[in-house]
């Protein structure tokens, strides 16, 4: 499995529609999605799957007004339920060859919503698509859940694939799911982070706690204020990376989000790597810049720019979470 920071071919997003996610918030959601196209659409393709023809024009509208690059957009006619593509598209692999597939994962909605049978089947349509070679394993994963170095180590969270909460995989053991991610994705080893951030409503994804920025280096989210909900549980992730020998490099939290009585997953570290770019949610914080000015100096090859993310969080998800990379083929 590349490493996000590798060459991309293309970034494959959703475009939204399911006003249920984003209930009394979604007239901004489209001109969110226009803004994040923009920006990708200057470094790489973006490959949109639009739910039939009537929402293709109405994405090619909102685009054209945010003036996106629209000679690097393709749109695919697919039935979804949801935007969140990092969860239910392909995990896309690399052979030493450089010659890409992917693999499609059981997809259920995080174990918690009904509504799923769309989504499930996105990563082998895309397969199809693309006329890639695929691998199906029976094994329920999202993208979310994992982040990857490139060279065979990976971060996950005990409280997402081995709680008995959301449960996504009954009776599978920590071992069986490390050999599926060996024999699927390449894996040599899994650090074990014990859990995510408050808000998460898929359970504790690690792409909201700590992602890989080089071979051997890591950001883990910290909060800074002991009495924040979040405090002991980013100490403990810290311990446990800096005593597998990575260099970690701590990136502040927002202060708490909350909307209609519920906290919501806001981080930063639901970055999102395209081609000579990193896109950074934004919350309206005073720790956004410090956050933007952590990421510029590990991306320093890169334009490392926000993007206000107060509206797209209500749907529990951000940047990473609504995007899926698809690796140039020549790389390994």
């Amino acid at each position: 499995m590349p490493a996000e920071w590798e060459p991309h071919e293309a970034t494959w997003i959703a475009w939204p529609h399911n006003r249920d996610d984003w209930p009394g918030r979604f007239a901004p959601i489209p001109w969110v999605y226009g803004e994040i196209v923009r920006k990708l659409s200057r470094v790489e393709r973006v490959r949109i799957l639009v739910e039939n023809r009537a929402r293709e024009e109405q994405a090619r509208r909102v685009l054209r007004k945010a003036g996106a690059e629209m000679e690097a957009i393709e749109f695919f006619t697919c039935a979804t339920n949801r935007v969140w593509t990092r969860d239910y598209g392909p995990i896309f692999i690399c052979n030493p060859r450089g010659e890409v597939g992917l693999t499609a994962w059981r997809f259920n909605a995080w174990a918690k919503y009904d509504d799923w049978q769309h989504d499930a089947a996105v990563a082998e349509w895309i397969g199809r698509q693309l006329e890639l070679p695929a691998w199906t394993s029976q094994m329920v994963l999202e993208g979310g859940a994992i982040d990857g170095n490139g060279a065979g180590l990976l971060l996950a969270t005990e409280e997402c694939l081995l709680s008995t909460v959301q449960e996504r995989n009954p009776g599978m053991t920590r071992q069986q799911i490390e050999r599926n991610l060996r024999n699927y994705l390449g894996i040599l080893r899994v650090i074990w982070l014990p859990g995510g951030i408050v808000g998460d409503d898929t359970h504790g994804h690690i792409d909201d706690v700590a992602r890989f920025v080089g071979p051997e280096t890591v950001v883990a989210a910290a909060e800074r204020d002991p009495s924040d909900a979040n405090y002991t549980a980013l100490r403990e992730n810290h311990a446990i990376l800096q005593a597998e020998g990575l260099r970690m490099v701590k990136l502040p939290m927002p202060h708490p989000l909350v909307f209609s009585g519920r906290r919501l997953p806001a981080s930063y570290a639901n970055f999102y790597i395209a081609n000579r770019l990193v896109l950074v949610p934004t919350f309206n914080d005073a720790n956004d810049r410090a956050a933007l000015q952590t990421l510029a100096r590990l991306f320093p090859d890169r334009e490392v720019v926000g993007i206000n993310c107060t509206e797209l969080v209500w749907g529990f998800g951000a940047l990473h979470c609504m995007t899926q990379q698809q690796p140039a083929a020549g790389y390994s």
